[in-house]
């Protein structure tokens, strides 16, 4: 059975649940002397320091007295107040108080200067340094989280359309279903979080998980995604954006033109290099897409669907081309239909696939997660904001995804506001959707090129840290460099939301539902293998273990709470089920995408001029 935290910890020498301004004791190897990525740090010392962490945090929330009212909620401060030194020791600001304030800027301004890759330069940083960097770092308040997680995850405008090729029962099921499923791969998240993370060792991203637990290999595979879902995420952004002007143009202007503007936009915008500055950002975005949803749904309620976009993405073209077929002799379009269960298609089951991908990638945000958490002053409050979120995303989904369903039925077009028949309001929801793309595309941007930075440069190349003046330097050369990227490889395939598909089976498939319960499975049965006698000694730095292999597993397995890691196993067995239904689905309309001439962005025609369309 599972040890006691208390028994465990006071065995291996130190009980981690110390009182603010105990001494703490010294490690034989200090943290700050370890590579940027160490594989001889143990599971055992990162999980001690973690506790010691958690406990610091847990005793500084009783001491502080915090109210959050109801327009803290609405707008969120940019970060808590300034961070307090448990020993009253480091570097301070003016002040006589016994726990003296830090601001976040100048606490860790030594440190900030120093290029953290070389070990000779780590050297010289003291213990109390070292952990008050990391303390001062962490500023983020939970409302900000909650609309930071809002601003990454919320994307009503394909729901209707996905529910148009499941049909009502399969859609709502499904949507249903996978929201659940998300908010509990944040609460794995957020377990294996809190459990690896520390001042002395902070996680910093997703791949950082996969390290600490599964080694060098997985971190690889787990950035690597990461870095190729974001780079599509703005992508796809830069495009979408890219249609919009176009079709609000009347498409005079060259399509190539339209989405090129929003790559250059992105170099301006890029150059934001802390979450902290998207608070208000993230705030003004999820009220754009609430406005959007409002006047598209007024729209629609009074006018007809687009019928002649229709062809180029709704879901009856995606399923069934006959039911969005005008008569050849009246011209007259199909009325509008609806479907209790899934309807019938001619490409088998690709076209429902695609538009099951469609719903994956709207409830696609938990790459982003650990970052979010990363800059939290208490990673606790992290579930109460992710909750609050899926609980408000999932809300929007169904009223609007079933909103559009009925009013449209299988004209349902991917992107809805484009769905609309009147040309003023295909205007105003277009301008609205740009800004509100062009902010998550920031922030895509921003956490994209920090994974390919920290990982590759600073690791790899040993490039100066973001926060060091050369790091700012190359952070501006970086950006552009990036957006160029992330434009090209959108712009150069035709199919759009072929793409949408293949990105989330291929990625965020795999951080939103199979990565979690990976994660998590070895997070507990590490944790759970730990006897009575074993564990990490802050004093001598050693580890204890009575015993290793196959054994070791097995105990870690069974013990503690042994049916939810089973359950953990089956959900990741479902999780890269779906994942590779949607890649077939994905890959043969790609396939089919590149067999029939279709224009991509590299075009001065819009995909989106039917005249083009059929001249093409």
């Amino acid at each position: 059975m599972a040890v006691p935290v208390g028994t465990t910890f006071a065995a291996d020498g130190g009980d981690p649940r110390l009182k603010v301004g105990d001494a703490l004791p010294e490690t034989y190897v200090a943290p700050q002397s370890r590579l940027l990525h160490d594989p001889n740090v143990t599971f055992e010392e990162y999980h001690y320091y973690a506790q010691r962490t958690r406990a610091e945090e847990d005793e500084l929330a009783t001491t502080e007295t915090q109210t959050t009212g109801i327009l803290q909620v609405i707008f969120p401060p940019k970060s808590t107040p300034a961070f307090k030194d448990p020993l009253g020791e480091g570097i301070s600001s003016s002040g006589s108080s016994p726990l003296r304030e830090y601001d976040p800027e100048k606490c860790s301004a030594a440190i900030n200067s120093m290029n953290l890759a070389k070990n000779h330069e780590r050297m010289t940083i003291t213990d109390r340094e070292w952990t008050n960097a990391s303390r001062a770092f962490r500023t983020a308040t939970w409302a900000a989280c909650f609309y930071l997680i809002t601003t990454d995850i919320l994307g009503p405008f394909g729901i209707g359309f996905s529910i148009g090729t499941l049909g009502w029962g399969p859609g709502i099921a499904l949507f249903t279903t996978y929201g659940l499923m998300a908010g509990y791969s944040g609460y794995l998240l957020w377990k294996v979080f809190l459990g690896l993370d520390s001042y002395e060792f902070p996680l910093k991203n997703y791949g950082d998980l996969a390290f600490r637990l599964y080694g060098s290999v997985p971190r690889y595979i787990v950035n690597l995604l990461q870095s190729i879902q974001l780079l599509c995420g703005v992508g796809l952004i830069v495009i979408s954006n890219g249609q919009a002007l176009s079709q609000v143009s009347k498409f005079r202007l060259c399509y190539a033109v339209c989405c090129l503007i929003w790559a250059l936009c992105g170099f301006g915008i890029g150059q934001v290099r802390t979450l902290q500055k998207y608070g208000w950002l993230a705030n003004l975005a999820i009220y754009i897409n609430l406005l959007i949803m409002f006047v598209s749904m007024g729209v629609m309620a009074h006018s007809p669907p687009n019928y002649k976009i229709s062809v180029l993405g709704s879901a009856g073209g995606a399923v069934n081309p006959e039911t969005i077929t005008p008569d050849p002799t009246t011209g007259e379009y199909p009325p509008i239909r609806h479907y209790g269960a899934m309807p019938n298609s001619v490409n088998g089951f690709v076209g429902s696939i695609n538009g099951l991908m469609q719903g994956v990638y709207a409830y696609g945000g938990a790459q982003l997660f650990v970052e979010f958490m990363a800059e939290m002053k208490r990673p606790r409050d992290f579930i109460k904001a992710m909750w609050a979120a899926q609980f408000l995303i999932y809300s929007v989904y169904m009223i609007y995804g079933c909103y559009v369903y009925h009013y449209q039925g299988q004209y349902s077009y991917q992107l809805s506001y484009q769905g609309v028949s009147p040309y003023g309001w295909q205007v105003v929801g277009n301008m609205l959707a740009i800004a509100s793309g062009l902010i998550a595309a920031g922030l895509y941007g921003n956490i994209g090129i920090k994974v390919l930075y920290n990982n590759m440069l600073m690791d790899l190349l040993r490039a100066p840290p973001l926060t060091t003046k050369s790091g700012k330097i190359l952070w501006a050369i970086i950006v552009p460099i990036y957006w160029s990227v992330a434009f090209i490889v959108a712009a150069a395939i035709p199919d759009f939301f072929g793409l949408v598909s293949v990105v989330a089976a291929f990625c965020i498939v795999q951080f939103c539902y199979s990565f979690p319960p990976a994660l998590a499975l070895g997070f507990y049965i590490k944790k759970h293998a730990m006897q009575v006698g074993e564990g990490f000694d802050p004093v001598t730095g050693t580890v204890t273990r009575h015993d290793n292999g196959i054994k070791r597993w097995i105990r870690g397995f069974m013990s503690g709470p042994w049916y939810m890691n089973v359950w953990n196993i089956i959900y990741l067995g479902g999780a890269l089920t779906t994942a590779g239904l949607g890649a077939y689905a994905g890959i043969e309309g790609m396939i089919k995408a590149f067999e029939d001439p279709q224009l991509n962005a590299f075009s001065c025609k819009s995909p989106l001029d039917l005249s083009a369309a059929s001249t093409a």
